[in-house]
């Protein structure tokens, strides 16, 4: 089973940067979305793709945030948003299959100054308590633009951005928190020591200089872990300010 996900940084500016042909390249069973910057009704042909369901939500402030999820298999139920969380902001879908939950997530940005670190910490608390919810169900599949670089490893020049949105003691704590509460980051898990980027800023030629962030994961259930063949970040992939990142699961033993 192969699943993405990607912050495409609007979703209609991503296509014209080659979306669509990674999509059916990678021909995921699931794929999801952050940063959609579109309604529903703005959704072109060229974006419903054959053999897959589709659930979007959309902020309701237009061309902001949102997320989607193509699906090749129908889900048992699809929740949006979470409980606690009244921004109307599109950042959360949830489907429920057999043997898993799968949540995707655009995590709020802080914003220059920790102007949001507020919202941003009671976000972080509503959305641990949904996923721990899940959790006691059956196991979760957590992925998204996740706005923390968790770990020094996880970003280029820790000590000059320590406490900028995204590498604040508080994000990094919440992060800390939610695998204290029977998660696992899992590519890190497979590759402790390895140093790899999601996002580059636009300025500077950072993707190019190798100055880079890794804010975007898949985090599961522990219990979990021994279906996790491989969690990938694909930064060979352009049309985003961010780039995919990947996880292949085996099949659920009969």
């Amino acid at each position: 089973m192969k699943l993405i996900s990607w912050n495409v940084n609007g979703l209609r500016a991503c296509e014209k940067k080659g979306f669509r042909e990674f999509f059916l390249s990678e021909d995921a069973d699931l794929f999801a979305i952050q940063e959609t910057k579109m309604q529903e009704d703005q959704l072109e042909d060229s974006l419903k793709f054959e053999g897959y369901h589709r659930y979007m939500n959309s902020a309701e402030r237009k061309g902001y945030s949102g997320t989607l999820v193509y699906a090749k298999k129908e889900p048992l139920s699809v929740t949006y948003d979470i409980e606690g969380d009244d921004s109307k902001e599109g950042r959360v879908i949830t489907l429920e299959y057999p043997d898993f939950f799968f949540v995707c997530a655009y995590v709020p940005n802080s914003k220059e100054g920790l102007a949001r670190l507020d919202f941003r910490m009671q976000w972080e608390d509503a959305l641990r308590r949904h996923l721990v919810k899940l959790d006691q169900k059956k196991p979760v599949i957590y992925t998204g633009d996740l706005n923390v670089a968790h770990e020094e490893i996880d970003i280029k020049n820790p000590d000059t951005n320590h406490m900028n949105p995204g590498f604040s003691d508080e994000e990094r704590a919440k992060f800390s928190e939610l695998l204290s509460a029977g998660f696992s980051d899992t590519f890190r898990t497979l590759y402790p020591d390895t140093v790899k980027y999601s996002w580059w800023s636009y300025r500077f030629k950072a993707r190019e200089k190798g100055i880079g962030w890794r804010i975007d994961y898949f985090v599961v259930s522990r219990r979990l872990l021994d279906r996790v063949k491989d969690a990938g970040i694909r930064d060979d992939v352009f049309g985003s300010d961010h780039c995919p990142v990947s996880l292949e699961l085996t099949e659920p033993q009969d």
